[in-house]
C-alpha cells in the first residue's frame, strides 16, 4: 500500500465509498478529531498504567477506530457491494457504551467522593488524560454539528460522551494510583 496517493493534493479527500469532499467538510473535522483523540489515548496508554486500565484503553482505541470509519461513511454508503462479496461498515454498538459504564462504576468504588470541580493536573499522566478528556468533548460537539447537517448514528453521540465521562473518571484514579494530590477549584471570593 503506498503511503502518497497524490489525490489529496488539491485539497479534497474521499470518504468510504468514494465520495470526494473538501478537507474542511464535517465529516473529515469529525473522524479527524477522533482520530487525534485516539493518539491521546495511545499516550495515556504508554505511560505507567496498570495492566487492566491499559487493556481497557486498548479496546476504546479499537472502539474509536471503529466510530472513525462510521464518521467516515456517509449513510447511503454504510453497505456496499464489490463484486459477489457485500462489505458491512463495522459498528460500535450500545454494548460499548455500557462497558464504559461498568469501568466508570467500577473505578468510582475505589475513589473518594467528589466535593468541588477539579483543576486538570498533578501529575503528567493525568493532564494527558485530561487532554484526551477535553479533545473527546471536542469531537463530540463536531459530531453534534454533523447530526445537524446530516444525521449519523445516534451511538457515536452516546459513546463519545459516555467516554468524556470515562476520561474523567480515569483521571481522578490515576490521580491516586500515581499518589498526587487532586486540586479541587476553589473561586475566589471577591472582596
Amino acid at each position: 500500500m503506498k503511503i502518497y496517493t497524490k489525490t489529496g493534493d488539491t485539497g479534497t479527500t474521499s470518504l468510504f465509498g468514494g465520495t470526494r469532499v473538501p478537507k474542511y467538510h464535517l465529516r473529515i473535522e469529525s473522524y479527524g478529531t477522533v482520530d487525534e483523540l485516539n493518539a491521546y489515548i495511545g499516550l495515556i496508554k504508554d505511560q505507567k498504567v496498570d495492566t487492566n486500565t491499559a487493556a481497557l484503553l486498548l479496546k476504546i482505541q479499537n472502539d474509536l477506530f471503529t466510530l472513525g470509519a462510521m464518521l467516515a461513511t456517509p449513510p447511503e454508503k454504510e453497505t456496499l457491494k464489490s463484486g459477489k462479496d457485500r462489505l458491512q461498515i463495522p459498528k460500535i454498538s450500545k454494548a460499548s457504551a455500557t462497558y464504559l459504564e461498568d469501568a466508570i462504576d467500577l473505578m468510582n468504588k475505589t475513589l473518594p467522593a467528589m466535593t468541588h470541580f477539579v483543576l486538570p493536573g498533578g501529575h503528567p499522566t493525568v493532564s494527558y488524560c485530561h487532554i484526551a478528556r477535553c479533545v473527546c468533548r471536542r469531537a463530540e460537539r463536531i459530531c453534534v454539528h454533523l447530526n445537524d447537517n446530516e444525521p449519523i448514528n445516534p451511538i457515536i453521540l452516546i459513546y463519545l460522551n459516555r467516554l468524556s465521562d470515562f476520561l474523567f473518571v480515569l483521571a481522578r484514579k490515576l490521580t491516586f494510583d500515581n499518589h498526587a494530590t487532586e486540586i479541587p477549584w476553589i473561586p475566589e471570593k471577591k472582596k
